[in-house]
């Protein structure tokens, strides 16, 4: 098995996405105003992209955004590789706070990873969402 991890471009992502997040909506619907911003990641099985994620950055806080793993590839440890990598890029660039908007159904699989609900939720499109983070403290 060969996988691999490395940045893609906005419309590769796009094209997961859309598969797997919202197949029923038109194409533009997984599009944000801001990925021309974003960093974005793939992780591939071989030639295979199977898991998908974007990065936005600013200053010492980054959001994690439209993280996506195809149906069939899903609970094979592919989405944790990837989140992993990306909270360690994240780290290594000095965030000092990484959060994202999490939907309610998958707040365990985000504890796993550190992020805690800060209590703020909301509901957006038929689905419902909880914003988790994880905040890194600095000594001086």
């Amino acid at each position: 098995m060969d996988i691999n991890i490395r940045r893609i471009d906005k419309e590769q992502a796009w094209l997961l996405r859309h598969l797997v997040m919202w197949p029923e909506k038109e194409f533009d619907f997984i599009k944000l105003d801001d990925d021309g911003l974003g960093k974005h990641y793939g992780l591939f099985e071989g030639d295979e992209l199977v898991s998908v994620v974007s990065l936005f950055a600013q200053g010492d806080q980054a959001q994690f955004r439209k993280f996506a793993t195809l149906a069939t590839e899903q609970n094979k440890g592919y989405g944790s590789r990837l989140l992993s990598y990306v909270i360690g890029e994240a780290e290594r660039a000095g965030v000092k706070r990484i959060y994202c908007n999490a939907r309610v159904n998958k707040v365990a699989f985000y504890e796993k990873f550190g992020l805690r609900a800060t209590g703020s939720a909301f509901s957006k499109s038929g689905k419902d969402y909880v914003i988790m983070e994880r905040c890194y403290l600095s000594f001086i």
